[in-house]
Formats: structure tokens, sequence, C-alpha cells
């Protein structure tokens, strides 16, 4: 009798902590503007609607309360801050509010807790371990690999008669495969069916994770498994895992038959080769997936440890990239002067080379920079990032409570008039050093910033350079969807509801004065 009566004092106590806590953090979110909300169910038949709509709502919302609003999808809240002090203010805190919430655990069945994902002194460990395959050596020897793959969709292009109908599923093509052959060391065009397999399952597998991040009920795996969603994202992911484990496998017996020489040109400290031995193995570059493996004969990480990073960087590496050179297509195609100013810079850089790029070139080329910088102010590729609070936080007038998750809105800093006069205008001379030194330094967040930022954010733009000045050099970028008439939805990356087409005018170079491109 007396355990039991314990028992339920202590069961009663414990509801009263959190019904307390909880009334607490109601309280408090509840002082935070927002739409109209129902009893209950708070925003959820809006979060339910179309992708489409809840773009709508939150472009609207961010207009109608700035700087913060909520959204109560049931009795999960999700706040919303836009202006820079407040992000600085989470991003750039090295101790605490580096959670990424929830929102990314459905993630887990494919990515693990690799570097996107894990927290705490794994990702210090992840990141420190992985930092070096970003290196200049190692970049230098990347930057082959996307060049190689621009030429391709150059060709592509040329054998086409310029119009193409779905330009991000061109691009997506070439990002793809240009991650994958820098993460893993293979190219996809040697795989036949299996890489068609392999990029079809990296579609399917982010259009069901979107699906299943606007149901909040669908969130735990047992639940979601049953579901016919749940069923085909086990078959891809089954295709996914199956691909990444059969190129490490063959990655690791390349380095048993080898005896292992190549792996021992990695340094312990900065995964770096030595410059003697950059000629004679020039042919095997390596990969991120060889500093792994280097990595693991040292006892630091295992094989699945291996595959989280190798998924992670496939996934990150291949959407996002895609989607800001889609977007720097379109842009450029609109905007003639500024498209030519950028062809002139590349021409007389690449006809003083004989038409061949190099990373020293891409390096030289300010104005093209500038150009995919305010490309990427405009169309940022991630719209927000998340983070939950791991103490109460005061964002402008409001106390926001402990475990409350936050949404970064990338794409409304980015068109803040505050900081960016006339935002809505392209401007690629907005990143001139001097007004970047003037400007707020978490007013352009297209790589995110503080501890957790984009630890690839340069080989990305080498990447969109690489590709962006072969195809200026190559083509004039006409435009036939524009802009103005794409209708956005709420994604994991910033999408647009259809495929957009794009024509590309071959330049004739092989004409008297002009130097033939060895792009073509």
């Amino acid at each position: 009798m007396i355990i039991t009566l314990f028992t339920l004092g202590a069961i009663f106590l414990v509801l009263l902590y959190y019904s307390f806590q909880y009334g607490k953090y109601v309280k408090l979110i509840n002082k935070i503007p927002s739409l109209p909300t129902l009893p209950l169910l708070g925003h959820t038949l809006d979060l339910m609607g179309s992708q489409e709509n809840l773009w709508k709502i939150q472009r609207v919302s961010c207009k109608l309360h700035y700087p913060i609003y909520k959204l109560w999808c049931g009795p999960i809240a999700f706040v919303s801050v836009h202006h820079p002090d407040d992000v600085e203010k989470i991003l750039s805190n090295t101790k605490e509010h580096l959670l990424k919430g929830y929102l990314y655990d459905i993630f887990k069945p494919w990515l693990g807790t690799g570097l996107l994902i894990s927290e705490g002194v794994k990702w210090h460990k992840r990141r420190k371990m992985l930092t070096p395959t970003f290196h200049f050596k190692i970049l230098k020897q990347f930057v082959e690999i996307l060049i190689e793959e621009g030429n391709c969709m150059i060709k592509c292009l040329k054998d086409t008669d310029g119009l193409v109908d779905d330009l991000m599923c061109l691009v997506s093509k070439h990002t793809l495969n240009s991650i994958c052959e820098t993460a893993m060391g293979t190219s996809l065009h040697e795989m036949g069916e299996f890489q068609h397999q392999y990029r079809e399952a990296v579609h399917e597998v982010g259009k069901i994770l979107t699906y299943r991040a606007m149901r909040p009920w669908l969130f735990p795996n047992m639940i979601f498994s049953l579901t016919s969603m749940g069923k085909k994202f086990n078959k891809n992911l089954k295709i996914l895992h199956g691909f990444t484990e059969k190129i490490i496998e063959e990655r690791k017996q390349y380095h048993n038959d080898t005896n292992e020489r190549f792996l021992t040109h990695l340094s312990n400290d900065t995964g770096m080769l030595d410059d003697e031995e950059m000629t004679g193995i020039k042919k095997k570059r390596l990969a991120m997936l060889d500093l792994l493996i280097a990595e693991a004969h040292n006892n630091q990480i295992d094989d699945l440890g291996i595959r989280e990073e190798v998924d992670t960087f496939m996934f990150e590496g291949h959407d996002t990239v895609a989607m800001g050179l889609t977007f720097a297509i379109l842009v450029l195609a609109e905007h003639k002067d500024v498209q030519e100013c950028a062809r002139n810079e590349i021409s007389a850089l690449m006809e003083a080379n004989g038409g061949k790029l190099t990373m020293s070139m891409l390096n030289d080329m300010p104005y093209l920079e500038r150009c995919l910088k305010e490309s990427l102010r405009l169309y940022p590729s991630v719209p927000l990032i998340s983070r939950v609070l791991t103490k109460d936080e005061q964002i402008q007038s409001y106390l926001v409570p402990s475990g409350t998750i936050l949404h970064l809105n990338i794409i409304d800093i980015h068109r803040d008039s505050n900081f960016w006069p006339n935002p809505d205008v392209l401007d690629p001379d907005r990143f001139l050093p001097d007004k970047i030194q003037k400007r707020h330094p978490y007013s352009h967040l297209p790589f995110s910033a503080g501890p957790r930022n984009c630890i690839g954010q340069r080989f990305a733009m080498l990447e969109m350079k690489a590709i962006m000045a072969s195809l200026i050099y190559n083509f004039y970028l006409e435009p036939v969807d524009y802009l103005k008439d794409l209708r956005f939805m709420t994604d994991m990356i910033t999408r647009v509801t259809g495929p957009i087409c794009t024509r590309f005018v071959p330049i004739d170079r092989t004409s008297p004065g002009s130097t033939k491109s060895s792009l073509i």
C-alpha cells in the first residue's frame, strides 16, 4: 500500500512538473506573433497543405511579423527568426544551440549520425577529421574532376538543339557525378545500370523525406515503416546503402592490392600529399573516402562511420550545388549585360590559355564569383536551417524558451531591405570588398555560419565556378521560363513546382580571331 501511494505520488509530481514546464513554454511561445491559430490544432491544417502553400505562408508571415513569428503544429512550436542580429546570436555560439533538432532525425536511417546530424564530441571529432579533405592540395585534385564534368555537360548540350526542358534535372545529373567521384573516387558514368538506380534512389529518398517532414505523425520510425511511403523509402535505402558499401569495399580492396602505398601519402595531421608524390599518383586521385580509410587504420573510425560520412557528402554535395547552378543560369540568362561582363572576364582568361580551364583561373574570376554570390543571395540553395535552443534565449523583445525549434529563414534575411537596398534587384557589385566590409556579417548565409557552417563551401563555389565558366564561354544563356513566373515550394532545398525550360545557344569559337575551346 505504501509503495503504491509512493508510486502514485511520484507520478503526480512528475505530471505536475511537466504541466508547469509546458504551461510556461506555451505562455512564452504565445507571446510571439503569428497568423491566426485554431484551438489545439494551431496552424496544423495549413502545414498539412501543399508545399507551395506552405512557402506562401512562410513568406507572408515574414513580411507581416518582422523579424520573428511562430507556427504551431499541434503541441510543437516552430519559431522563425529573420534578423541578422538574432541569427548571429544563435549560430556564433560555440557551446550552446548546436543541436539541429528532431526534423533532422528523419535522415538518420540514411545518413546515420554523420557530420550533418552528429552532436557533441562525435561532431567535433568528425569535423576535425574531415577538414583536411578541403585543403588546397586536395581541392586542386578535385577541381580537375569538376572541370572534366563540366566538359561532359558541355558535350551533352552540344549534342542537343540547345533547348533544355528540365534544367534542374540536367544540372543535378552532373553535380551528382562530381560529388560521387570526389567523395568516393568512382565515376557514375562507368557504373552502367547501377548508377541509374543510385541516381533515381537519391531523388526518390529526397522526395519521401520531404513528404515525411511535413507530417509530424510520421516521425516515429515504427509508424512510418508501416506506411506505403515507409516501405518505398526502405526499398530505396537498400539501393543507396548497397551502392555505398560496394564502393567502399572495392576501394579498400584496391588499397590492399597496392599494399596501401597510396594511403601512406596521407599525413595523419593534414591529409595532404607530398609534392614529389603528386605526379606519380595523379591518375589515382585520392578521394574523401581514402582519407576515411586511412583514419580507419588508425582506429579513428569504423566501417559504419565511413558509410555515414560518404552518404552525408553525397546527399549534401549534389542537390544544393545543382540548385545553386540552376538559379545562377536563370539569373544570368535574364540579365544579358551581367552575363556579357562575366563572359568577357572568362574569355580573356580562357583564350590566353588555349581554351583550357585551370584552378588558378577559377581563383582569378572575381566578377563571376560576385555573380554567383548575388545569385545565392536572391535564391539560396537552402532556404532555412533549424536549431534547437538549449536554454531560454532573448530574441528581440521575446523570451524564447529552451527546447524551442528555431527556423533561421535565410531566404528572407537575404532580401531584408534594411541590409540590402533594392533587395529584389540583381547587382553583383554588392559583393565588392568595400561593400562586404560595411555589411552585417550574418546578412549573407548561403553556407550557414558559425561552428556548424558548411564544411564544403569552398568546394561548392569551385564547382559552381567551373561549370558556369564553361557554360558562359561556350553558350549564350537565354531564358524560356522566367524567374517571375516560377512557383516555389517549401522543401529541404529551394525548389519550384515544375521543370524549368532554358535555351543554350552555342558560341562559334572557330571563326577567325577566336580560339577554339578545348571544352567543346
